[in-house]
């Protein structure tokens, strides 16, 4: 019994444990940022919860970070590469001018089909007409898919100018009421190529502005404002429809205008796409701006010296290569020899002509390999403007002074950004030994 009092008596002096009272500290705070007051506090399961507790922002201001939000990916600006709004803003202003062309064009088409045309009306033929010929556009399109890979800003504006002309066709269509169902028919076949056009380029030109990972958010909020404009460019057709538009020279000469607009607002979106895919183009100028000021461009950088239009066309300062012709066709067969004994170990043969230098390459020739032979091309196409000696030599002393360069070269592109993992050359012809 003696020992169980000692026991309680030990108790008793031991100096009282603090049990953590939750009421004794708060677990509420208030944060205040452009002039909206939240609070913050944590629930008893140990979730944080948050109350608006006062938002002084005028209306103005309000609805515009709704639109933000609703239409622009998470984290905009900073979650997007450089041209993101100049991109969006073009993006809605050619939905909005092509919807509304769209109108006119189909109203055109019940007309000289020698109907008085409703809305619904319009839908209805406008749907069975995409459903024939454009079906056939919709499947040659398809077999150029590599080519798209490789350009595909030039293909995206191509789409445009597709779907244009065949809107503009079916504008013209009440003058030539007799050939309704030609001009009809050509006109959406032009379409079909334009949407397969257009849809096997959306992703990457969104892959490009997705800087960390979000390339759904990209293309949800993409198509949301693609969705919106291209509503109110409905409207905008309906209303000019029934006004301006109601004669033919009305229609006429606002078609021309929307298409005018339409074409120019995709070549703006172009200017503005970060590719950072290494193709025929993009790596030749890669390479003249290294030879020239010894540094190699980010891809936001080099977006605007793309030529948009002629992609194909060489460029002088990069050694004037061409890459995509048969190896029959580019090396003569007593070549073929010697080429191999200057490069060995390479996955590329080229052959200098008078006009251009020809590249070949392997079937499994990557990014770092195009560049490889760029640099070659382009140093022999120097050496030979300054010395005299055979193109062998010349071609020799270039391909030396490549290895020489090539590391710091690769590691500067890879460094700025430029996926070299692969090379998109379209459908060029590539040879393996």
């Amino acid at each position: 019994m003696q020992f169980l009092e000692k026991v309680k008596m030990i108790k008793k002096e031991e100096p009282p444990v603090t049990v953590n009272n939750t009421e004794s500290f708060p677990l509420y705070w208030y944060e205040t940022s452009d002039s909206v007051s939240r609070r913050f506090h944590f629930e008893s399961d140990g979730h944080l919860s948050m109350k608006l507790v006062d938002d002084a922002r005028p209306v103005p201001q309000k609805m515009v970070e709704s639109f933000l939000n609703k239409f622009f990916p998470s984290g905009y600006p900073y979650s997007v590469n450089e041209g993101y709004l100049r991109y969006t803003q073009f993006r809605a202003l050619q939905h909005f001018s092509s919807a509304a062309l769209s109108v006119l064009s189909t109203q055109s088409l019940l007309f000289a089909a020698g109907l008085r045309p409703t809305p619904a009306q319009a839908t209805v033929v406008s749907w069975i007409l995409k459903d024939g010929m454009q079906h056939v556009g919709k499947l040659i399109c398809s077999n150029l898919g590599a080519r798209m890979d490789s350009e595909p800003k030039q293909w995206r504006i191509l789409a445009d100018v597709l779907y244009d002309f065949g809107t503009g066709l079916e504008l013209v269509s009440p003058l030539c009421p007799h050939l309704f169902l030609e001009l009809a028919g050509l006109g959406n076949f032009a379409k079909g190529m334009a949407v397969v056009a257009a849809r096997a380029t959306r992703l990457p030109i969104y892959s490009s502005f997705a800087k960390e990972g979000n390339l759904s958010d990209i293309f949800a909020k993409g198509e949301a404002i693609s969705t919106l404009f291209n509503v109110a460019g409905i409207g905008a057709g309906i209303q000019l429809a029934s006004t301006i538009c109601s004669s033919m020279e009305g229609k006429l000469v606002v078609g021309s205008i929307l298409s005018a607009v339409h074409v120019y607002c995709v070549v703006e979106q172009m200017r503005v796409v970060p590719i950072n895919t290494l193709n025929p183009q993009r790596t030749a100028l890669i390479v003249a701006n290294f030879l020239k000021t010894g540094k190699v461009p980010r891809p936001p950088d080099l977006r605007f010296q793309e030529n948009l239009l002629f992609p194909e066309r060489p460029i002088q300062d990069a050694g004037n290569v061409r890459v995509g012709r048969a190896l029959h066709n580019a090396v003569k067969p007593s070549q073929v020899q010697k080429l191999k004994e200057v490069f060995v170990e390479e996955k590329f043969l080229l052959s200098q002509g008078k006009s251009w230098t020809d590249m070949i390459l392997e079937h499994d020739a990557t990014g770092e390999d195009a560049l490889r032979g760029w640099l070659v091309a382009a140093y022999a196409k120097s050496m030979g403007k300054t010395y005299n000696d055979p193109d062998d030599v010349i071609l020799q002393d270039a391909y030396d002074k490549m290895n020489d360069v090539f590391s710091p070269f690769l590691s500067q592109v890879q460094a700025k950004g430029w996926y070299t993992d692969r090379f998109l050359d379209g459908t060029g012809t590539r040879f393996a030994w």
